[in-house]
């Protein structure tokens, strides 16, 4: 079974910086494209940042600029450095990665359970 657990959410004012981390674990043979969701109340998720496994990143507009996603692949961790941080950001984030487990080899999709990031103004 694999599992995704994030940590690094919390509350920060404005203009300040937070790190959220993803690990997965599991009998994984390999993990594929990585991904940052958030999802405010009411709203529907939105992927925010991805990663491939060699490293390729994508942005939403929103964050371009002010996080960077970043992975290592030896320990199966996934990072968000998030910058300057506004009072729109204010959500749940969810981690995401396509994983081949060791048992069916099958690509599957994984949630993590989420984080809160709350900025105060």
């Amino acid at each position: 079974q694999v599992q995704l657990v994030e940590s690094g959410g919390g509350l920060v004012q404005a203009g300040g910086s937070l790190r959220l981390s993803c690990a997965a674990s599991g009998s994984i043979f390999r993990i594929n494209a990585m991904g940052w969701y958030r999802q405010v109340p009411g709203n529907q998720r939105e992927l925010i940042a991805g990663i491939t496994s060699g490293g390729y990143t994508n942005y939403a507009d929103s964050v371009k600029g002010r996080f960077t996603i970043s992975r290592d692949n030896a320990t199966n961790t996934m990072f968000l450095q998030m910058n300057r941080l506004k009072v729109e950001d204010t959500a749940v984030y969810y981690c995401a990665a396509e994983v081949l487990p060791v048992a069916t080899m099958a690509p599957l999709r994984s949630w993590g359970q989420g984080t809160q990031v709350t900025v105060s103004s």
